[in-house]
């Protein structure tokens, strides 16, 4: 085990567009950071080299997050490899746009699997090992309350992760341990763009009233807050999405 003075945090999917910003983020406040991820090792292992690089601390850990074992062994390391663990933030999360008319049940069971069972594995588990003063950090979307056309699927299992969010919160009285959701808008990252032609790109921007899309760093800050300073903010759904809704 290597000895360590920094918090340690856990971000999923922190090889992805807001995953990779939080990873940064969380390091310049002086975070030991485990970049996990699923199927993309290598984009994990060059963000984690970049941070040891600049002087912080990073390893990576891999497993589906709707695996509990996988996780748990991802926990285990964590905690072998810097004697605890302070702060998890799920960012891991797939978005399958359609129609419900129309939705492809396999894709809902694919969102399902990853967006609602993978929260609630890593939410379980870090219900059992973050240490006092910690947080749980999960991601839900704005589209929760915009309601836009063909992401029903998608906004079910976000719905349900905001629902087990604010109750987990209520779960963990006593311990010390904060529990909050970040629900971004639109957000220029591959997830969100990929499938979208300009013109929606552009009306989605101008839909907020700072007029432009958020950025992976904008939402990254809020994160920050929420794993550091925001000890008084618990049990709530964050909204970072420039006014949208």
């Amino acid at each position: 085990m290597t000895s360590t003075t920094a918090r340690v945090a856990l971000v999923t999917g922190g090889s992805g567009g807001i995953g990779s910003s939080v990873v940064e983020r969380l390091v310049q406040d002086g975070f030991a950071v485990a970049v996990h991820y699923s199927g993309n090792a290598s984009r994990a292992e060059e963000l984690a080299a970049k941070v040891r690089g600049t002087g912080g601390q990073a390893i990576t850990v891999g497993g589906d997050v709707a695996d509990e074992a996988a996780m748990a062994a991802g926990f285990d390391t964590i905690e072998e490899e810097w004697g605890g663990l302070d702060v998890v933030v799920n960012t891991a999360g797939i978005m399958l746009l359609s129609p419900i008319a129309t939705l492809d049940l396999a894709d809902l069971d694919r969102m399902h699997r990853t967006n609602i069972r993978g929260t609630f594995v890593v939410s379980q588990l870090a219900a059992n090992r973050l240490r006092a003063g910690g947080a749980l950090i999960n991601f839900s979307t704005t589209v929760t309350r915009t309601r836009f056309p063909t992401y029903g699927g998608y906004v079910a299992s976000k719905a349900a992760v905001e629902s087990m969010t604010l109750v987990l919160a209520r779960e963990l009285r006593g311990r010390d341990i904060t529990v909050n959701a970040v629900a971004p808008g639109p957000t220029a990252t591959p997830l969100f763009l990929d499938g979208k032609d300009q013109q929606t790109v552009d009306e989605l921007a101008k839909a907020a009233p700072l007029e432009r899309l958020g950025t992976p760093d904008d939402v990254a800050e809020a994160v920050a807050f929420l794993a550091g300073p925001a000890r008084w903010v618990n049990g709530q759904v964050v909204y970072v999405n420039g006014g949208l809704a």
